[in-house]
């Protein structure tokens, strides 16, 4: 029995040991606006990474709409009627399915209110 005992060791350090599994939901987000800001952050969910500013509070969202974009669900707030277009997109892939998104808002404002903070960076 005593014989058994490294070996069992010995497998369990080597499956301590296995590389680190790849995130299962990873995005490039981009924005630009007339100004010609352009801002990039990447975004992991699962677990939760990346250069986005409140990274855990998008994954939250995106996990509320199963990585859907066009179904976040916009945050209350009072923006001003200024049309100062801001273009964003998102490429990366959900849960390991490819996702392309890309669509335009009045102005940043807009842009932060209906991507529920998504695109706010």
């Amino acid at each position: 029995m005593a014989f058994f005992e490294p070996i069992g060791a010995c497998v369990l350090a080597l499956a301590c040991m296995a590389p680190a599994q790849p995130a299962e939901s990873t995005f490039q987000l981009t924005s630009h606006d007339t100004k010609g800001r352009i801002g990039t952050v990447s975004l992991t969910c699962g677990p939760t990474g990346g250069s986005h500013p409140t990274r855990g509070d998008a994954c939250g969202k995106l996990s509320e709409v199963d990585g859907k974009f066009e179904r976040l669900r916009p945050e209350p707030r009072a923006c001003t009627l200024e049309y100062s277009p801001v273009d964003v997109s998102a490429v990366g892939k959900w849960r390991g399915e490819p996702v392309t998104y890309r669509t335009s808002y009045a102005n940043r404002c807009v842009a932060d209110a209906e991507s529920a903070g998504v695109f706010t960076f």
